[in-house]
């Protein structure tokens, strides 16, 4: 078990942790969330900038994709080895550790005078993302009790990281038309500065009373798995799905991890010790993740399409536009860990799979004008509610009923699963448009939009069945 002190226990058998808010756990809360949205932001805010910032350092078009999949694949590749090592050698001195790494790459970044210095700083921004956020999860399921407390910090964390990837795209393109894209960088390093002076004072460090040794043949196995399917789903927005580019590393990535699995059945000290992820609510609720991350935020690509391609609307517009969308999420958010309480876990996933599914279906219905701008926006916002209502389901799902010293492990494997099906959404959405426009015109990119709306729409009613299928009910609390 970890050493924590009284105050921060975790709800283990025979802790004191307290029933109500502390000050100091609001204080570790504000810090952790901070964190948390910080990091969000970072997915998308360069997005909008991309053209810019290509034209600024000199990247080719074809090269241009590499400033958000570099950063991509270490923040999905390395996500559950450095989830393992926070629970081995201290989650809070790898916490304080990638946020400062993030400060720094992210100086860098906002410097970088060529491509190779923006990839590189990009590079060690998804390492600084890939151990902050399964450390700061862990450092947020381990300051509070499995219950309403918990709920409601898990609530909070889902719905400001959701909006997280909303803000970052409007960010994005406010700081790259009033100031520079290189500010993009800049706003990460206060932010930075601030949590590594106040966490230290206020979050106790947590590490197991023995270490064992890191499952390295497990570790750089699971880690190159990942990153080549990852590399692969990102080839194939650019390639195709029936590339050799994308399909040589996805089945490379697959053969590697069922390395990993035969791996794990024989060391001692496994990475990823397979009683863990044999529990239902660890797999299944994991599986309900990826669906639930996966199909909206990808929702945005077709959605940005329609509002540009078929609208007329600028990108600044566009982006403005999804501010609908990001306050549908905050509410579902602080919506959640009432239903939880009342509902239990996996009825509140089913409804919000079930309220997702009706109003992404509903985008079907989209016309050619701007005189349906109000089907998207009120379907985006009730969408919005249901996704985040599944993502607070999924994150309490898939870290309850562990150890404390098993916490680091649940919160990389649903950090993985969040950075993962984020990674392999646009490419899907893309792939599909791409293959089913039968033109260049709006009424051709407005029939691919609806496929790949139709698509999203029926992955998420089919997580709501393995949902409703294979996780075991949780117990509702009046």
């Amino acid at each position: 078990m970890t050493a924590i002190d009284t105050e921060l226990a975790a709800g283990a058998p025979g802790s004191t942790a307290p029933a109500v808010l502390t000050p100091r756990l609001r204080l570790i809360l504000v810090l952790l969330l901070a964190t948390q949205f910080t990091l969000a932001v970072d997915f998308a805010i360069l997005n909008v900038a991309l053209p810019v910032i290509g034209q600024s350092l000199g990247f080719s078009l074809a090269h241009l994709q590499w400033i958000g999949t570099s950063f991509a694949l270490c923040a999905a590749g390395f996500t559950l080895f450095f989830g393992r090592v926070a629970d081995l050698f201290g989650r809070r001195r790898l916490f304080l550790g990638g946020l400062a790494v993030l400060g720094a790459a992210s100086v860098v970044g906002g410097l970088a005078q060529n491509p190779e210095m923006l990839i590189t700083a990009r590079v060690f921004q998804g390492l600084a993302t890939a151990a902050v956020t399964p450390a700061g999860l862990s450092l947020l399921t381990t300051s509070f009790p499995e219950g309403p407390l918990r709920e409601k910090a898990l609530g909070l964390n889902g719905a400001l990281m959701s909006t997280g990837f909303t803000t970052g795209a409007i960010l994005g393109g406010v700081l790259t038309d009033l100031l520079s894209w290189r500010w993009a960088f800049f706003i990460n390093v206060p932010v930075a500065l601030a949590v590594l002076f106040i966490a230290p004072t206020v979050i106790k460090e947590s590490r197991p009373v023995e270490r064992p040794k890191l499952d390295l043949p497990g570790a750089v196995t699971v880690t190159l798995g990942l990153l080549a399917i990852v590399l692969g789903l990102a080839q194939a927005g650019e390639q195709g799905w029936g590339s050799a580019g994308a399909l040589l590393p996805i089945a490379v990535g697959l053969a590697l991890l069922l390395v990993f699995y035969a791996v794990e059945r024989k060391v001692p000290s496994p990475l990823v010790p397979l009683s863990v992820l044999g529990k239902r609510s660890v797999a299944w609720g994991n599986v309900a993740g990826l669906i639930a991350f996966l199909t909206e935020t990808s929702l945005v690509f077709p959605l940005t399409l329609y509002l540009q391609r078929v609208l007329g609307f600028s990108p600044l517009a566009a982006g403005l536009s999804f501010g609908v969308l990001g306050t549908g999420t905050v509410l579902g958010g602080t919506m959640a860990p009432k239903a939880i309480g009342r509902l239990g876990s996996k009825r509140t996933l089913i409804i919000g799979g079930v309220l997702q599914a009706v109003f992404t279906a509903a985008l079907l219905g989209l016309g050619a004008d701007r005189t349906w701008l109000w089907l998207m926006l009120v379907a985006s916002f009730l969408g919005g509610i249901g996704n985040m209502l599944a993502i607070v389901g999924f994150m309490v799902t898939a870290t309850s009923g562990l150890a404390d010293h098993e916490q680091g492990l649940a919160t990389g494997l649903a950090t993985m699963t969040q950075q993962v099906g984020i990674t392999m959404g646009t490419p899907i959405m893309s792939a599909i448009v791409t293959a089913t426009m039968a033109g260049t015109g709006a009424t051709a990119i407005l029939g691919g939009l609806r496929v790949a709306i139709g698509v999203n729409a029926g992955i998420v009613l089919l997580g709501v069945l393995t949902t409703a299928v294979f996780v075991r009910d949780g117990r509702a609390r009046s």
